[in-house]
């Protein structure tokens, strides 16, 4: 049992890292095969540039009709393990935590 819950609680912590990792993949993606796109996200609004202002605009991205309309089966899959990686990482640590609490 002690094997079950702590590999619960693993596959929570590596399914939220996926959810960052499968970010920057997209931003790859976007990068390489639309420059295009990558420039509009990109570019800063006037005054300085910051990561956390590229960071939001992503996530404004990320959120939009606008990624599944390019058609590209590798980012769309990138984008559902973006958007599904979350959910499955906190139910498996909801799970370990019920799995504790029914098991003292």
């Amino acid at each position: 049992m002690i094997f079950l819950y702590l590999t619960l609680l693993l596959a929570g912590v590596g399914l939220f890292v996926l959810s960052y990792v499968a970010q920057f993949r997209l931003a790859s993606l976007l990068r390489q095969r639309y420059p295009q796109h990558w420039q509009i996200i990109a570019e800063s609004t006037p005054g300085k540039a910051s990561a956390l202002r590229g960071f939001v605009r992503m996530q404004h991205v990320l959120r939009s009709p606008a990624l599944p309309a390019l058609g590209d089966a590798s980012i769309d899959r990138w984008r559902s393990v973006w958007r599904y990686s979350p959910w499955l990482g906190w139910l498996s640590w909801l799970a370990a935590v019920a799995m504790r609490l029914l098991l003292r």
